[in-house]
Order: structure tokens, then C-alpha cells, then sequence
């Protein structure tokens, strides 16, 4: 057996952490520190931003419904003082009749 070669990646040479080849185990301070944190920050925004457009829509929609819900009520309430004004008229009209034919008596 040959134990002055470098080894494989199943038998390393040593596991002694300070006589291994140092790129195979970085450390933490051989990774690279992000540049742009703002630029985690604004993606960290803007994930939570998307998570939000369901229930932005949601509320939208709710509003829109409700302003046309409050829209047919107003033509409801239009259309139901429109027929109560003409019901109204008629009666005048039959209470001028019946003034005439009792004057005319």
C-alpha cells in the first residue's frame, strides 16, 4: 500500500482538518460576503410584496362588488320612487275625478 500520494475522495491522506488540501474545505471566511445587501433587503421586499398581491386582488375585488352592489341598490331605490310617484299621480287623478263628479252632481 502507498501512503505518500494524495489520496482519494473515500481515503483521504489524513483527517486532520490542518493537513488537508484547503480548497477542498472552505472555510466561513473564505466565502464570499454578499456586496449589495440592500440588494437581499429588496428581494426580501419584494417576495413579501408578492405574497401580498393575493389578498391586494382579494380586496379589490371586494370593492368593486361592493360598489356595484351599492349601485343596484341606488337603482332599486330609483326605480322604486319612480313607480311610487306614478302610483301617486293616478290617485290624484282619481281624486280630481271624483271632486268633479261630486261638484258636478
Amino acid at each position: 500500500m502507498n501512503t505518500t500520494g494524495a489520496g482519494t475522495i473515500d481515503r483521504p491522506v489524513t483527517r486532520d482538518p490542518k493537513k488537508q488540501d484547503q480548497t477542498m474545505n472552505p472555510t466561513f471566511t473564505d466565502t464570499p460576503v454578499p456586496v449589495h445587501a440592500d440588494a437581499i433587503e429588496s428581494r426580501q421586499n419584494r417576495n413579501h410584496a408578492m405574497q401580498l398581491i393575493p389578498e391586494a386582488l382579494a380586496r379589490a375585488h371586494m370593492h368593486e362588488r361592493l360598489r356595484e352592489a351599492e349601485s343596484e341598490r341606488r337603482g332599486h331605490r330609483l326605480a322604486a320612487a319612480r313607480r311610487m310617484q306614478r302610483r301617486a299621480e293616478r290617485a290624484s287623478l282619481r281624486a280630481r275625478r271624483a271632486l268633479a263628479m261630486a261638484v258636478m252632481q
